[in-house]
């Protein structure tokens, strides 16, 4: 189970970096059609949509490697049980707003798609279209959440050390 879970979160961030390569295409895109006097309708609605595709299927990917910003003001000063029940708490007021915004997500691509919903901008791309990558993207920090709070109870959490973020604050 575990390595299909790590499956999981590395492909998704494999998906958000593919995104993220179309995103450079559109602006690169957009630049040269300014600089050699050409239209393409809709670059920077589809710049936007990568862009929020990338964000969200990267989310459960940084936070299982710990890259995720915590406070940590208060669980350093806690030791022993009351650390531990602070991990808990605040794990599972993760889990359930990560929940809450994937079933919400899910939801409103779902409306979208029903209501025939579309982009105001010359585009006029369905919205349910670019909506599911932000669905997906929240049902794998679900995931992910739930995985963290159940590996934190099971007391087989890896402490977080992201490393170069600790060396760049």
């Amino acid at each position: 189970m575990r390595r299909l879970l790590d499956f999981l979160y590395d492909s998704a961030a494999a998906l958000a970096a593919l995104f993220m390569v179309g995103l450079l295409g559109m602006v690169l895109l957009s630049i040269a059609s300014r600089q050699f006097h050409f239209h393409v309708p809709g670059t920077d609605a589809y710049a936007g949509y990568l862009m929020a595709a990338a964000g969200f299927l990267a989310l459960a990917h940084t936070l299982k490697r710990g890259e995720h910003i915590r406070v940590t003001l208060l669980l350093n000063f806690l030791k022993g049980g009351a650390k531990k029940a602070f991990e808990i708490w605040a794990l599972a007021i993760a889990t359930l707003l990560a929940v809450l915004f994937a079933v919400y997500s899910c939801k409103l691509a779902w409306q979208s798609h029903e209501f025939h919903d579309i982009s105001t901008g010359s585009d006029a791309t369905p919205l349910w279209i670019p909506q599911i990558a932000m669905a997906v993207g929240t049902v794998i920090l679900a995931i992910a959440s739930i995985d963290e709070l159940v590996l934190e109870v099971m007391n087989k959490r890896a402490e977080a050390h992201p490393g170069e973020a600790l060396r760049n604050e």
